[in-house]
């Protein structure tokens, strides 16, 4: 039996309720939907990016790939001096007590990857196991812990925002290992008076585990008390860490995200 046929027997016994995917249409149809053509889009068209397996995109910006720190600043320098941080093996570690370093581009909307590696031998707990963090915009924090058997509040353990959200699960290697975030960033819109527009929202990646999704920021990271916005520019630095451990950090790179195009 043909697929006509079977089309055929079926609509007589009054089991089609709609018409198949890939069946002809009915012969009123084309006076009522609009020609394909209606809904195409032909412009603009999107830019062409090159996109390696594991490797980086032809359009992200490199802030560090194993050698040169110059995308660095210390974040509290106000006279661009080089960062105190150590290059070692390929990897930017933290001199412990030397303060945060920034980046000397500032950046809104992004996609950022990056790798860490906490101690290969804890030397502490809870907080104080490998504690750095990552503030995008220098104010939102995703944590940067050994969580891998280690113990802490929920929402400020590894892949939490820091203080808000925790992560959707504990996706933590053992110490010493290599780690990778892969974070989509959407920055705040604020008004002219300062009233919130939109909160940031941020969806992550911890080992290539969604553990954020797109989660509404309630405000800038704070330890104590509750987060709260303060209008900002639309672009400000990436910022790492020092909290008192020799975190490493490798393979930084950051993408802008453009805005949608308009239909």
């Amino acid at each position: 039996m043909t697929r006509r046929d079977l089309l055929a027997a079926a609509a007589a016994a009054g089991v089609l309720a709609a018409p198949v995917a890939g069946s002809t249409p009915h012969a009123g149809d084309d006076a009522v939907l609009p020609p394909p053509e209606a809904t195409e889009v032909w412009q603009p068209v999107p830019p062409k990016v090159d996109a390696p397996a594991g490797g980086v995109p032809s359009d992200a910006t490199v802030l560090f790939a194993g050698t040169d720190t110059d995308a660095w600043e210390h974040a509290d320098a106000e006279d661009g001096r080089p960062i105190r941080w150590n290059v070692v093996d390929g990897a930017l570690v933290v001199t412990p007590g030397s303060g945060d370093i920034r980046t000397r581009q500032a950046f809104g909307d992004v996609q950022l990857h990056l790798e860490f590696r906490t101690l290969a031998q804890p030397t502490g707990e809870g907080q104080g196991a490998s504690n750095s963090g990552v503030f995008l915009m220098e104010r939102y924090e995703l944590q940067v812990l050994d969580s891998y058997r280690n113990s802490t509040y929920v929402n400020g353990q590894a892949a939490a925002v820091y203080k808000q959200y925790p992560p959707l699960v504990n996706a933590s290697r053992p110490p010493g290992e290599w780690q990778s975030y892969d974070v989509l960033f959407l920055a705040p819109r604020f008004a002219d008076d300062g009233r919130v527009l939109a909160p940031a929202r941020m969806t992550a990646l911890h080992n290539g585990v969604l553990v954020q999704h797109h989660v509404a920021l309630q405000g800038a990271t704070v330890y104590r008390g509750q987060p709260k916005y303060d209008a900002h520019a639309a672009q400000l630095p990436l910022r790492l860490q020092d909290h008192g451990d020799a975190v490493a950090f490798r393979n930084i790179w950051i993408r802008a995200i453009a805005p949608p195009a308009s239909p």
